[in-house]
């Protein structure tokens, strides 16, 4: 993957693996088990074995769509000397594409590792009775799924179409808002944007971008163009390809500029007419500290004399409403009411802005189309936490959160897989640049794949790591609310300490609780109903969100972020980074907090609807008390230390003596 920029791409077919084989015995090593791993599906193990050969059939095969990875995790019986005993073989998806080019056409695909021969079978299209399976309803015989799989389908992007003329700051408001770079890419040159060439982000494939330059004085042709696109977008039958959002932008004039040209002006009476209908839109008003700046520089002597400088920042504020609301807000009020505004700024510290515009886009979007869209809005940005857990929650209630407590869609599953399926929804809903391993393809549309943007995060390893939290968490006496910390200082607080003791900037972090060691051994049980079960259910559901919520604030560290907010993105997940994060929850006194109230629900299982609904509502209820805003964000980049974050560290580390 080497481009950062944003491309067009073409959809394939996915291929069907009906069967593999392993063959060692030409390689000195001595293969103890293997198992398939495609993208953010459960591990598949290879069952059957003669000699030195493994082998296994698929039935139903196993889908490998485009964007997936594909991989044989091998364990070998370890030697005295070996270094390692497990390893990864990472396959192309796209050789194995080309090598099924007739679709229905059985193939096979050969690859050697070290001496070890490995053949995939392959199908460009199952057989029909393979694909009835495939496309059947689940029952307890087949894996569970996780809700955002069904959602993400529907759905799988945040399609946007931003409007500006050159210079007002899209590129950067996009950047920003969606954690990328170079969002309008440079071959877009300035006026030429394509509005019906889609844009898409290698460093976050939940958003799709359509570019539009702005309403020129005497330019209708353009304010047709975007009209024939919005009424284009909107007859058109599936969630995934309709418009879900526009932003219409504008920098903020100085005094006496024209905001409304006629274009704009006739575009948004056409949206107040109804004659757009009912499409999502906001005005968004760019550059706001210029304004600001702008504002203190003229402030009169005599009105700032003996006042402190949060008074002066106060005032400052107060005259650059007023000033928003001369040039930018009254002209507005001209054509009516209806069509919400915003004014952001991606530089300095006003992350609130972006966050208020992000949160405004949700709730339209919410209204006009439904869960299914405004969960992917949530997905998509990268400003604002809270979205992520409202998103989650969600997510949660279409389905297994709603039983938690009757455990209906658990039944006769190991709590290992029930907790894969929650930990799945929830890491898919936070969509962190999670690319390790990834061998990404972005000349085909990312819309049509399920690019695996989670590996370290859906790793057994970190999986180990959260299941054995739910119980190696000592449960102390109980919290008193009103001297809770907040949850952010009290992370940033970890964080410090943490990072204070290292013995360098290059130390290795040692996580609380070792990855390679034997997971708790509740976690193989076959649920069952119980009270026990629904708190481990609880337990790890929060851990696992909070775990991620400050994983969010690590990555704030100076190191990774630049003054320019529009690097935000740039960076991937290294296991270094996860570790801080769950070391940080885990030594904060949140983590304790969270196990003690819910140790403190109890409920009465006679009647097992109430239960569900009362645990749905403590959980949720415990979630949103833990949530930081994006308003807290600026204070606590300030309070986080320096640590080296980009070089990487295996799960299991030890410190130098």
């Amino acid at each position: 993957m080497a481009s950062t920029s944003l491309d067009a791409s073409t959809p394939v077919c996915p291929l069907y693996i009906s069967g593999i084989i392993v063959d060692f015995s030409k390689s000195k090593k001595n293969v103890e088990s293997a198992e398939v791993r495609i993208s953010l599906q459960s591990p598949t193990p290879i069952k059957s074995r003669a000699a030195k050969v493994l082998r296994q059939t698929f039935s139903p095969p196993m889908k490998l769509s485009h964007g997936d990875t594909f991989s044989l995790h091998v364990r070998y019986k370890k030697w005295h000397g070996m270094k390692t005993n497990h390893e990864d073989i990472v396959f192309e998806p796209e050789d194995m594409f080309r090598e099924c080019t007739s679709a229905g056409e059985r193939r096979e695909y050969n690859k050697v590792h070290k001496n070890i021969t490995v053949v995939v079978e392959l199908s460009g299209n199952p057989t029909a009775k393979h694909a009835e399976q495939l496309v059947s309803p689940s029952d307890e015989t087949l894996e569970l799924r996780p809700t955002t799989d069904e959602m993400f389908l529907k759905c799988p992007q945040f399609r946007i179409l931003v409007i500006g003329k050159t210079g007002v700051g899209k590129t950067s408001l996009i950047n920003c808002a969606f954690g990328v770079q170079n969002a309008i890419p440079a071959h877009n040159m300035p006026g030429k944007a394509t509005i019906d060439v889609p844009l898409f982000s290698p460093q976050n494939n939940r958003f799709v971008l359509h570019d539009s330059k702005g309403f020129e004085p005497g330019d209708e042709d353009n304010l047709k163009i975007v009209r024939d696109f919005i009424d284009r977008r909107g007859a058109m039958p599936d969630l995934k390809d309709q418009l879900h959002a526009v932003w219409l932008c504008f920098q903020i004039p100085r005094a006496g500029g024209r905001l409304l040209e006629t274009g704009v002006e006739q575009f948004l009476t056409s949206k107040l007419k109804g004659e757009l209908g009912n499409i999502p839109i906001v005005i968004v008003f760019t550059k706001y500290d210029l304004l600001l700046e702008r504002v203190e520089r003229i402030l009169d002597e005599s009105a700032i004399k003996g006042l402190s400088k949060a008074d002066i920042q106060e005032l400052t504020e107060t005259r650059t409403k007023d000033k928003l609301q001369e040039i930018c807000i009254a002209p507005l009020e001209t054509l009516g009411s209806g069509i919400p505004h915003v004014t952001v700024s991606t530089n300095g510290n006003h992350e609130e802005t972006l966050a208020r515009l992000i949160q405004i886009t949700e709730q339209l979007v919410y209204k006009h189309f439904g869960t299914d869209v405004s969960v992917m809005t949530s997905v998509a940005q990268r400003v604002d936490p809270g979205l992520n857990i409202k998103a989650s929650i969600e997510v949660g209630k279409k389905k297994y959160w709603n039983a938690l407590a009757s455990g209906a869609s658990f039944k006769n599953r190991s709590m290992w897989d029930c907790l894969h399926v929650l930990h799945t929804d929830i890491v898919n809903v936070w969509n962190f640049q999670d690319t390790h391993g990834v061998i990404a393809l972005f000349f085909v549309v990312v819309a049509y794949s399920d690019v695996a943007y989670a590996q370290y995060l859906c790793s057994p390893e970190f999986r180990t790591l959260m299941t054995n939290m739910v119980d190696e968490l000592d449960v102390g006496p109980t919290a008193d609310p009103k001297k809770n910390l907040a949850f952010g200082l009290s992370i940033v607080g970890s964080i410090a300490g943490i990072v204070s003791a290292l013995a360098g900037p290059a130390a290795p972090i040692v996580a609380p609780i070792m990855a390679s060691v034997v997971i708790a051994k509740w976690a193989y049980d076959v649920y069952q109903q119980s009270r026990v079960a629904l708190q481990r259910f609880m337990k790890y559901i929060i851990d696992l969100t909070l775990v991620l919520q400050t994983l969010y604030i690590v990555l704030q560290t100076p190191d990774l972020l630049s003054e320019n907010r529009e690097k935000q993105g740039k960076k991937e997940l290294s296991r270094r980074a996860i570790k801080l994060a769950v070391k940080s929850y885990h030594k904060s006194p949140m983590s304790g907090e969270v196990h003690n109230r819910i140790q403190e629900y109890d409920r009465d299982w006679t009647f097992r609807e109430r239960a569900d609904r009362d645990s749905l509502d403590q959980l949720v209820q415990l979630l949103q008390s833990y949530n930081i805003t994006a308003e807290e964000m600026p204070d606590l980049r300030g309070k986080i230390p320096a640590v080296d974050l980009s070089s990487d560290e295996p799960w299991d580390t030890v410190e130098k003596p």
